[in-house]
């Protein structure tokens, strides 16, 4: 197993974009909305196919803003099937990302020749070859500082999600915990929403051609969730949320390249691998967290026995 500057690329990028997307997933799994995000990770794919059919390219902000529409409208029709059709939350997102990825996929297949999207790219990403798209950042007589094009992308999401999260922190905090005192304060807990919404949808299109849905799903839930085992306290869990992220990107690249070589396997996907990481440290939590399944079996044993009658 040879180590290269392209596997220091990949976890650039791989970390970059589980980071961006743990930040918007915390406050989904505080507002129990967790699979939103993967809601909204299929549903803008007609977004992005429509985008492009009416602007002609791929032009990051046509695709943003494709993306962002259909993320808001995933969210309006999750709500308007909730509340006026009187089913499950759960079931209604079922119902939205469903349709609205199948109608996306069949743009996509009936407009091959003219679309330029690829429905597996979507799916599963192309992380390996980010690192054959460079851009460089700056370059003297000695040193040259490139970086994939999909980091510099991928970083400004991160950033653009930093801002909005710190600038609205208060709101978005009262808006999970307490959507009525929210209003009451003049919060208004319903933009938080839609803004947080538009969040996870920009993130995902920012991710989808270097990493795919995959990722951006398992990173919108796990790294969350892990944090979540861990600690209650919300600046705590954004920043453990933002390292179960990072650990993940660096344990799936080293996995999907340590593991095949050990057992003499042919190579295996980096952004699998990552979400494949990230199951495996959520798993660590569950068994070994202050709560975890192992300090509740030791408890159990370690209480005195009591005398029966």
């Amino acid at each position: 197993m040879n180590w290269t500057v392209n596997d220091l690329h990949i976890i650039l990028v791989g970390g970059l974009c589980a980071m961006a997307c743990a930040l918007p997933g915390t406050f989904l799994l505080l507002r129990r909305m967790s699979m939103m995000g993967d809601a909204i990770s299929h549903a803008v794919l007609p977004g992005l196919a429509i985008a492009f059919l009416i602007s002609g390219t791929r032009t990051s902000w046509w695709m943003f803003f494709g993306a962002a529409i259909a993320g808001i409208l995933t969210a309006l029709f999750s709500q308007w099937i909730t509340r006026f059709g009187k089913v499950e939350r759960g079931a209604a997102m079922g119902i939205v990302f469903t349709t609205l990825f199948a109608i996306g996929l069949i743009l996509i297949k009936q407009t091959a020749d003219d679309v330029d999207l690829d429905a597996a790219c979507v799916l599963y990403g192309a992380l390996e070859y980010t690192p054959l798209n460079l851009v460089t950042l700056f370059e003297t007589e000695t040193t040259i500082l490139q970086v994939p094009h999909a980091a510099i992308v991928i970083g400004a999401t991160l950033l653009f999600n930093i801002l909005v999260i710190g600038f609205f922190f208060k709101e978005f905090t009262m808006a999970s915990f307490d959507p009525a005192l929210a209003e009451t304060q003049g919060f208004r807990p319903r933009l938080m929403h839609y803004l947080l919404m538009t969040m996870v949808a920009v993130t995902t299109v920012a991710a989808f051609e270097a990493v795919g849905s995959i990722i951006v799903i398992a990173m919108l839930i796990v790294p969350p969730a892990t944090a979540f085992l861990i600690t209650r306290k919300l600046p705590v869990l954004i920043a453990l949320s933002l390292i179960v992220a990072v650990l993940s990107a660096i344990l799936g690249q080293v996995s999907s390249q340590a593991l095949p070589y050990l057992f003499g396997l042919p190579e295996t996907t980096s952004s699998g691998m990552m979400a494949t990481a990230s199951g495996f440290l959520f798993l660590l939590a569950w068994l070994f967290g202050p709560d975890g399944l192992i300090k509740k079996r030791t408890g159990e044993l370690e209480k005195p026995m009591e005398l029966e009658d």
